[in-house]
This record gives structure tokens, C-alpha cells and sequence, in this order.
């Protein structure tokens, strides 16, 4: 199912329309206006990866940054959270984040939680 881009030639805003979910889709029609004088735009490309290749790209030492500094490798770990989506859970950023905040040398009793 395709999404198309267009301007509104009233409003000068651009939208998107998806096209081809149900077997009418109609016209596209301005969300904001109402406008029917649309100009269709062209789109960029997505080239979707799978989740393997995105978690190889990601492994590639060159993507992890400086193995010394804190905030690079937590920086590098959100971005294979968002990679791995659910999997990591609802709260992994907040806990990364957290624990940059600690002070050095400041350890977590891990019976506690």
C-alpha cells in the first residue's frame, strides 16, 4: 500500500495519503483545509533492512564509538535498543540515562532488585 506525498496548493502544506488500504480509497483530499488543488510531490526512497543486518551494521566496531567514554557506548546501546525494539524494554533509555547520572564508582546492589 503506497503513500503518496502532496502540497496543498490553498494551504501550502504537505501531507501524506496513503493509497490502496480499503477498495476506495478516494481522492486525496488536504487534512488541514479541505483543499482538492493538490500538487503530488516526489518522495524519498526507504530501503528497508532486516533486523539482522541492522544488528550487524550496528556491531561494526566502527558504530560503537570510544569503548572509554561512558556516554558513547550508552549512546551506541540505545541505538541497538531501538534496533532490537521490544526486546530490550519499555524503559531501557530512562535506565541508561540513570545510570550515567550516578557518580563514579557508585555500584548498584543487584539483590535489591
Amino acid at each position: 500500500m503506497p503513500i503518496y506525498e502532496y502540497l496543498c496548493l490553498k494551504c501550502k502544506r504537505p501531507f501524506s495519503f496513503l493509497a490502496g488500504v480499503v477498495a476506495d480509497s478516494g481522492e486525496p483530499v488536504c487534512p488541514r483545509c479541505g483543499g482538492k488543488n493538490l500538487s503530488k510531490l516526489i518522495s524519498r526512497v526507504a530501503r528497508i533492512k532486516s533486523k539482522d543486518r541492522v544488528l550487524e551494521d550496528l556491531s561494526d566496531p566502527s558504530q560503537i564509538g570510544n569503548l572509554e567514554d561512558p556516554k558513547a557506548m550508552a549512546q551506541w546501546a540505545k541505538k541497538m535498543g531501538r534496533a532490537l525494539g521490544e526486546e530490550t524494554g519499555e524503559d531501557f533509555d530512562e535506565e541508561l540515562d540513570e545510570m550515567l547520572d550516578k557518580p563514579a564508582g557508585e555500584k548498584e546492589d543487584m539483590d535489591e532488585e
